[in-house]
């Protein structure tokens, strides 16, 4: 994985020995937003106004954390307003890198353009990125308000889809406090549980993940999506962790007290949300296996990828049984 120390990249990997062998996530660094007229967003700087071209998004295809941010810019109509490039899928002793110096930023790694933003950053050197062409800096790193920023602030640029709100004003406590449970117990419950070095701490992220499951999976018994009847922020979210359980999380992470084929409601959702016009072509399984079980040497010293499971996530689902908004 690697981290930068005030500009300079080592390969440290995480420290687990000072947090009893649990994993602790760094929080993101560059917070600042794209806001309509360039005005200061919830935290930051202003000076970044929405613009057609003027920004730039660099991912990784198996990251669960920028795939929701490819997921609303595909949904929101911002595919030729907001350019696209993704790293390879190993994650080796240079972090994420480029097949081919981005055309944008002229870097052959993530962690070279943090240093372009920062030349003296230290933290670990993450994607997604919102790169703004006209300042030469990182706007943010932080995928979920990167969502917040797709969702409403390019919605006065001609060819946007503006209708499409995911999260409406009215449900936003609800939304809020779904996602912070999802976030804690199952997006990066997940990593809890496969980055532990100690057997009590794997356990409790483990026992709290499966928790949430439950949860989750009662919840959608009773409605089409997390948040009633229709999708919104908290779905794709969620989407994004479920699509990767049974490929990597059950195996190479030790989330195996079930699949989420083993839940009836999580596994109709899923397939559901995987058949929403545009989605499917925004996953990649192939990427997302090679990326996790040949990155982590750790884990998986052998480096050998799995071939199942055979999951078809295009067959029918039942998720019509409930209400869904016109």
């Amino acid at each position: 994985m690697g981290l930068l120390v005030e500009g300079v990249w080592n390969t440290d990997w995480y420290d687990t020995k000072s947090t009893g062998g649990r994993f602790v996530r760094n929080s993101a660094a560059f917070r600042n937003w794209v806001t309509p007229d360039g005005s200061p967003g919830p935290s930051g700087e202003g000076g970044f106004k929405a613009e057609a071209g003027r920004y730039h998004l660099i991912v990784s295809y198996a990251c669960p954390w920028a795939h929701r941010t490819m997921i609303l810019r595909k949904l929101k109509g911002l595919e030729d307003k907001i350019s696209l490039n993704a790293v390879e899928p190993l994650m080796l002793e240079n972090g994420w890198t480029f097949a081919e110096p981005d055309p944008v930023t002229g870097a052959e790694t993530a962690w070279q353009v943090y240093v372009k933003a920062d030349p003296v950053y230290t933290g670990r050197a993450t994607v997604p990125i919102l790169w703004d062409t006209k300042t030469k800096t990182i706007v943010s790193n932080e995928s979920a308000e990167i969502l917040r920023m797709f969702n409403s602030a390019f919605n006065g640029l001609e060819g946007v889809n503006a209708a499409l709100d995911v999260t409406p004003s009215a449900q936003l406590a609800e939304i809020d406090a779904v996602n912070t449970r999802v976030y804690d117990t199952v997006n990066n419950g997940v990593y809890k549980a496969g980055f532990a070095t100690a057997q009590d701490a794997y356990e409790e992220a483990v026992t709290k993940l499966f928790e949430t499951l439950e949860w989750l999976e009662e919840r959608l018994d009773r409605q089409r999506y997390l948040i009633g009847d229709a999708i919104t922020e908290a779905d794709w979210r969620l989407f994004t962790t479920l699509l990767r359980f049974d490929p990597v999380y059950v195996g190479h992470f030790k989330c195996n007290i079930r699949r989420i084929a083993d839940y009836p409601n999580l596994f109709n959702y899923l397939k559901e949300l995987y058949q929403h016009p545009g989605i499917a072509e925004t996953c990649d399984f192939e990427t997302i296996k090679a990326h996790y079980y040949g990155s982590h040497d750790t884990i998986n010293p052998t480096g050998i990828i799995p071939v199942g499971p055979a999951l078809d996530l295009t067959a029918p689902h039942d998720r019509g049984r409930l209400q869904a908004a016109a």
